[in-house]
């Protein structure tokens, strides 16, 4: 017997493109051994001049020479940068090189509308802003990297606004058993699928005037934050090994991977934008053909029976003696009396028994049988539903709260991204190590203890028949180690590449069925818990200005703010979901094009060079550091009192 061909998976798909990483790896790390020890070890590169120290020279204004953040390789100079300035420009000066009004209005209108398309579909920008930082803002990387995550805090934090005040889009939720959905155990079947406007609102009327009087409509949140509480320990902890990965590899080689993993995303999502695109336009011209045959059928009733236009009246007595004007004069008008009255007795019946819901007819016996079954079990699906449809659940708010809170002290403590630790240990200190460990032991916890809550919760509210829709999940030991493993890739494809998690935790949630909505609202979520800590960091370390990052911080908040409240409305009132999901793949499809420009003008300013690994743990020597306090010119400046 023949077996039927199965397309592949997206595991299938992953799981090729890793070993794909990997073989790449590990042939890269034999071919650049040679070239990094001859070629590039030979070229001196660049330096700078550094005004500090009463002037050296550096390879990395950024990393060498504090204060001093921006290089410019055409004078050879490092030179501070200031928000919108314009006066006493003097090229080469390193305290007033360039003006760069003009680039700063272009960056801020740039980063305003990428903050509200990259908010309403759930990822945080990173992709975009750190291209758009080295090129358009001219930025060095590391600086346009802390530029990018206070640009993605902001945004996030703008997006988290409007997010807590929104509302799940099943906002008619039911507290009845309802139908199982064909091939999703668990899940019920959509009550006001393939029905006109008409027929769904009669439908409600019926509902709510049914049952035991208490009836009302549920629903939710549209953050799914029982989701968020799983997913997000354990895509940080995936951020902190892609991290590590990071810096062993040299910028070429991580901006390859980025380019080609994004570039894959990008194309799986425009798959899923394409087939839903196609399924919501299928629906909405079902949906216009269905108003048209109602409005058809009313019309045609209308006509077939005049005696309902003016019953009584001047329109039943010309009815009366003109369609039956024949048989008026035949002797049988008493019968005709009779059978039009039986005709309007029998409209009566049939109105009252359509409306009349309370005095249910016998054809819907076994409907509402079903609805009644076991009070208890009704009474515990209202709970849940009453208790799931809470705006702000406190709780789970301060758990969000609290997973934050022990992951940014253990960083600051431990020290990253380029950032020293605030306790002086370094990666030679054992206290470092420790620190490391507790980063996956406090984020693995966290996503473990949530994950086997999520599972309780799920199978309480089966046993009373929780009226779950076709996008919930459902959360068991299979659905906890799928989402836990490829939500911990995504963590690490996030910290080895340098992007918001929400670039490829997006659209793995959009391809295994989650609503568009709920998926962006949560990643967003789930970004602002990553974003907030690192930008602070970048920020206190000066490796970014702090009045680029505070403005861009604010512009990003407004534009976010602005443009998710408008799309989401957009996406609304036309039911167009799978916008979000084809601006989403331009996203990235973007980030893509922005990695490959950075990684050739990358190589063609190290003439092309190939750099090897780099070492896990490098120290800066004394020789190599120049304190701030140090830059000034006379002692007396350090000591005015």
């Amino acid at each position: 017997m023949k077996k039927s061909s199965r397309p592949p998976t997206t595991t299938t798909h992953l799981t090729i493109l890793l070993l794909f990483l990997l073989i790449l790896c590990a042939t890269i790390h034999t071919t650049t051994a040679a070239a990094s020890s001859d070629k590039c070890a030979s070229d001196g590169g660049t330096t700078f001049y550094c005004p500090n120290c009463n002037g050296i020279q550096v390879s990395d204004c950024s990393s060498q020479c504090d204060g001093y953040l921006f290089g410019d390789s055409n004078y050879g100079i490092c030179y501070d940068r200031k928000l919108f300035h314009v006066a006493d420009n003097e090229a080469g000066d390193p305290e007033s090189h360039y003006p760069f009004l003009w680039i700063d209005i272009a960056a801020a209108i740039v980063w305003f509308l990428a903050a509200g398309v990259a908010t309403a579909c759930g990822v945080g920008g990173g992709g975009i802003y750190v291209p758009l930082g080295i090129l358009l803002l001219r930025f060095p990387p590391k600086a346009a990297s802390g530029l990018s995550q206070a640009s993605i805090f902001g945004a996030s934090l703008g997006g988290l606004v409007v997010n807590l005040r929104n509302r799940h889009p099943d906002e008619f939720v039911r507290d009845t058993k309802g139908s199982p959905l064909e091939g999703h155990p668990g899940k019920i079947a959509p009550y006001e699928k393939d029905s006109t406007k008409a027929e769904i609102e009669e439908d409600r009327e019926r509902y709510l005037r049914g049952g035991d009087g208490n009836r009302r409509f549920y629903t939710r949140p549209i953050i799914d934050y029982d989701m968020a509480l799983f997913l997000a320990p354990m895509e940080m902890a995936g951020a902190v090994l892609g991290v590590i990965v990071q810096r062993l590899f040299p910028d070429w080689l991580f901006l390859s991977f980025a380019a080609l993993i994004l570039a894959f995303t990008s194309y799986k999502t425009y798959v899923k934008f394409f087939a839903a695109y196609r399924k919501e336009k299928a629906k909405r011209e079902e949906s216009k053909l269905r108003e048209n045959v109602a409005e058809t059928k009313r019309m045609s009733a209308t006509s077939s029976n005049p005696a309902t236009v003016g019953s009584g009246g001047e329109g039943s007595s010309s009815s009366a003696s003109g369609e039956d004007g024949e048989n008026v004069g035949d002797g049988d008008g008493e019968n005709d009396s009779e059978t039009a009255a039986e005709k309007e007795v029998s409209d009566e019946t049939q109105q009252v028994v359509e409306t009349a819901v309370d005095l249910p007819a016998m054809e819907d016996e076994e409907d509402y049988r079903e609805e009644y079954d076991d009070p208890k079990q009704l009474e515990l699906r209202r709970q849940y539903l009453e208790d799931d449809s809470r705006q702000y659940p406190k709780e789970k708010l301060a758990y969000l709260v609290l997973l934050w809170a022990g992951l940014t002290a253990i960083t600051f403590l431990k020290g990253g991204k380029g950032v020293d630790s605030v306790i002086g240990i370094t990666c030679e200190d054992a206290g470092y190590y420790v620190l490391l460990a507790s980063q996956f032991i406090w984020t693995l916890g966290f996503g473990a203890f949530f994950g086997y809550k999520n599972t309780r919760k799920t199978q309480d509210r089966l046993a009373v028949h929780y009226p779950f829709n076709e996008t919930d999940v459902l959360w068991d030991f299979q659905k906890l180690r799928f989402y836990s493993f490829f939500t911990f890739l995504a963590g690490i494809v996030a910290g080895l590449i340098g992007i918001g998690g929400g670039m490829v935790l997006g659209p793995l949630m959009i391809v295994m069925g989650v609503h568009p909505s709920v998926s962006t609202a949560t990643t967003a979520t789930m970004i602002l818990l990553t974003s907030s800590s690192v930008a602070v960091i970048f920020v206190m370390s000066g490796l970014v200005p702090w009045e680029y990052a505070l403005f861009f911080f604010l512009v990003c908040l407004c534009g976010a703010y602005i443009g998710k409240t408008r799309i989401d409305a957009y996406v609304k009132r036309t039911g167009m979901a799978s916008v979000l999901i084809g601006v989403l793949a331009t996203i990235i499809a973007l980030a893509t094009v922005g990695c490959i420009v950075n990684l050739f003008l990358g190589l063609s300013s190290a003439d092309w060079c190939l750099a090897g690994f780099n070492s896990f743990c490098s120290i800066k020597s004394d020789e190599d550091a120049c304190d701030v306090r140090m830059l000034l010119d006379k002692p007396e400046d350090l000591f005015p009192y």
